[in-house]
Formats: structure tokens, sequence, C-alpha cells
């Protein structure tokens, strides 16, 4: 049974909640435009894009899944924090700078798909579009699971009720301010989540008895080669997470990427840590004491344990922030494309605020379908997690990086790329044989690239896309525009 939730608690929650109104009011106040509600305006200063980037894809899987499986699994598991820290820092040094400079009026991945390869801009946009939709279902559905359980767990709610409250809560800030009131959250979000992971296996320590962990045969376990290059291969993911992606197109012209990669690597690599840090004290805890019926709620049973009501509050407002920073990030991008690339073209006549109005409304339909997936309490938070990022990293990883990096790529190649790399993730996990052992997202991004890379050879030259390719990699002026963060 939960412990009874406290007064102090229920305080702590209520300021952090109001904050997180006052943040979506400012950026209501804002946003003006629809790029503003898009890309912020394309404004965003290198601290707020590395902190919004980094909370929106450190999600309620980082204080909620990785605890959990170190607890179950050991410190093999940590294999992949480090792929995820190798995939980052690349992400930030080979696609931030040619895709903010290549992106131009592009609001979207298929916008910017279309803008490359005007020769079938309809077909890559919708087929884009859709796959966006599909993916980020199931992703929005492992947000939505970790708030349920952070609230049934917390506060004694079913799980049901839990799920509906924590939904009715992101989408209301998310629908209201739209990106900047999701990059102004994101950049409390990220504080909130690296001192909880930092402060509570710390203080966690002076509470219990310490236990020489190298005697657990479960947590010093060898893994196999299959395992490490499973887990490194996590961070392949990264090329093709839109809702990642879109902080570097939002970022102001003028921005330091260099700047901008340092914090946001720094922050990921002091996160995950704290987070390892937490599933080794969560097993000398529960093995000390009663441990939870479900590994992935460690984190909220030890904060509650070992930590007063009220600074207790701050911590499970921190893995809210979590599960928050992800799942607005998903919704926006979801519902932008949505709007951008379905709405616009059926009608085309639609004004920008009319286009934002429908963009809210997106935001509702989106995390519907996200609720629905999340319905059942026995989903595991990881585990969706690793199919949405497997989905979006082998669809538009390669894709992306054969749009900014190969001159010679057709629009058919992409098509087919994308096509293959998303197939491959849906049918992976159901083979047989060591061959499958492996990540489905590995084979799924080398196949999508090597079929990008095979059919632009086959299909010969497509000059409006090479001449779109010379024309989006001329470096844009630099702006004097300010600067938000």
């Amino acid at each position: 049974m939960p412990t009874p939730v406290s007064t102090a608690e229920l305080v702590s929650f209520g300021l952090y909640l109001t904050l997180l109104a006052a943040i979506a009011f400012a950026a209501w106040r804002h946003t003006r435009t629809l790029d503003d509600y898009t890309l912020g305006g394309r404004r965003l200063g290198p601290t707020v894009a590395a902190l919004s980037a980094g909370a929106s894809d450190m999600s309620g899987w980082l204080l909620l899944g990785v605890p959990g499986a170190v607890l179950i699994g050991g410190l093999s598991e940590s294999w992949i924090v480090i792929g995820l820290v190798i995939g980052a820092y690349c992400n930030w040094t080979l696609v931030a700078p040619r895709l903010r400079t290549m992106s131009g009026g592009a609001r979207t991945l298929p916008q910017l798909f279309a803008q490359r390869f005007p020769r079938r801009a309809r077909t890559i946009g919708l087929i884009s579009t859709a796959l966006v939709l599909l993916f980020f279902g199931v992703y929005t559905a492992a947000g939505f699971v970790a708030g349920a359980k952070l609230f049934s767990a917390s506060f004694g709610l079913s799980y049901d009720h839990a799920l509906l409250l924590g939904a009715a809560i992101i989408m209301s800030y998310t629908a209201l301010g739209g990106f900047l009131a999701v990059s102004w959250t994101d950049v409390l979000q990220a504080s909130l989540m690296m001192a909880a992971l930092g402060c509570v296996p710390a203080l966690a320590l002076t509470q219990i008895e310490w236990i020489p962990l190298g005697e657990h045969a479960s947590l010093t376990q060898g893994v196999s080669a299959i395992g490490i290059v499973s887990l490194l291969a996590w961070g392949l993911g990264y090329f093709g997470q839109p809702h990642i992606l879109a902080r570097f197109m939002a970022l102001d012209p003028s921005a330091s990427v260099q700047r901008a990669r340092f914090t946001g690597i720094a922050w990921m690599i002091a996160s995950c840590l704290g987070a390892i840090a937490v599933g080794l004290v969560g097993f000398m805890y529960a093995s000390q004491s009663s441990a939870p019926a479900d590994a992935e709620v460690i984190f909220i049973h030890l904060t509650r344990a070992v930590l007063s009501p009220w600074v207790a509050g701050f911590v499970l407002a921190a893995i809210l922030a979590a599960v928050m920073s992800t799942i607005d990030s998903q919704l926006l991008v979801a519902s932008t494309a949505l709007t951008e690339d379905v709405v616009r073209r059926v009608v085309p006549s639609a004004s920008d605020v009319q286009l934002m109005r429908v963009g809210r409304v997106a935001v509702l339909l989106v995390a519907a379908s996200g609720i629905w997936i999340a319905a059942n309490p026995e989903r595991g938070v990881l585990e969706l997690v690793s199919r949405a990022w497997a989905g979006l990293g082998a669809t538009f990883g390669p894709a992306i990086l054969a749009t900014l990096y190969l001159r010679s790529t057709t629009s058919t190649a992409v098509v087919a790329g994308m096509t293959v790399g998303g197939a491959m993730v849906v049918i992976w996990p159901y083979g047989s044989g060591p061959l499958f052992e492996f990540y489905e997202l590995l084979p799924a991004f080398v196949a999508s690239l090597a079929v990008i890379v095979f059919v632009s050879r086959l299909s010969g030259s497509e000059p409006s896309a090479v001449e779109a390719f010379d024309r989006l990699s001329l470096p844009r002026p630099r702006s004097d525009s300010s600067r938000s963060g």
C-alpha cells in the first residue's frame, strides 16, 4: 500500500504546478505567430536549447526506467548511458549546425524533407507525418504510464485516475503556451531532475546501512557482446528524434552550438550517473526493507522513505517534471506535424491564427491516442520507450543524415529508407535466433541507411533535389534578434 500523502507533499506539488502555470501564461503572452507557437520564433539561446533538448530526451525513463533496470539487471545496464552520451554528442556535432542552417522556413521534419525533395514533396510529407504520429503515439504512452505510476504510488490513486490526472496537467500547459512554454518549463524541469538525482542517493546513503555491492552477483553480472552492442546502439536513435531535432531548428542563428553542446552533454552525464546511483542505492534499500512490486517506482519509494515530506514533495515534482518534459515536446511536435503537413494541405487558405487553434486541438487528439495505449498498467516505461525510440531513430535518423550530407540523395531513396527502417523496427522483435537478439534499432538503422545510399545510386540524379541541397546549404546571415536564454 502507498504511504498516505502528507500536507507538506501536497503543498510542494501545488507550488510546482503553480510555477508551471505562471511560465505557461508568460509563454502564451509571447506567442503571437504560428512560428512562435511551433518553434519559439527560432530565438532560443544555447542554454535554453541545450537543457530543453536534454529534458525532452531524458524523460520519466531516466528517473523510473533506468533505476528500475539497474535494480533488476545490475551495473550492466549502464552501457546504455555510454551509448546515449556518445549519440547525443554526435547529434550536437553532426546534425545541429547543419539542421539549423538548412531548415530555412521549415517548422517540421516533413517540411524539411519537402524542401529538400520538391519533386515528391507531398508523398514524403504524408509518409513522414504518418510515421511521426505512429511512433509518437507509443512514445507519449510511455510518458503517461510513468506519470500514472508516479501519482498512483505517491498519492494512492487508482491507475486510471492517475493516468487521466497526469495527462490533463500536461495537455493544459502544452496547448496554452506552445513551444516557448515547453522550452521554458524544460529548463526548470531539467534543473529539478538533476538536483533530485544527485541529492536523493547521497542523502539516502546517510540513512541506510551500506552494503558492499561487489558481493552481490546480481549487480555485477556480466553481459553478452550482443547485449553490450544493443545497449550502445541506443545512441543511434538521437539522429531521428523530432522532439530533440526541433531544438536545433529553433536555435537563434547567432547562438553558439558549441556552448549548447557542452551544456547539454554535461547535464546529461550528471543526470545519468545520478540515475545509476539511485538504482544502486535502491538495491541496498530494497534488501533491507520491503521492495516495491514494480521496480520502476523504486525512486519514489526511496524518496519518501529517506526525505522529509517537504523535500520529498519537490523530488516527486521533479519526477513529474521528467515525465512532462518529454510528453509536452512530443505532443507539440506531433500536433505541429498534423497541423502543418495535413490541415494546411487540406485547407490552404487557413490563417496562422486558425492553424494555432487547430494545433491546440491536435494536442488533445495526439494525447488521446497515447492515453489509449497507456491504459494497460502492465506496460513498462522502458519497454515502450525502447520501441518508440527505435522507430523514430531508424525511420528518420538515416533520412536526416542523408538529407543534410549526401548531395546525391533522391526522394525515392528517402521514401524507401524510411519505409524499410520503420518496417524493420516493427517486424524484428518477432524473429528468432541469435541475430534477432540485437536491439531492433541497430539493424533497422543500418538497413535504412544502406537502402538510401543504394537507391540513390540506382535511381540516378534528381536535379531538383540537388539544386535544393545547394540552396539550403548556403549559410544564413547572422541575426541580431534577441535570444531566450
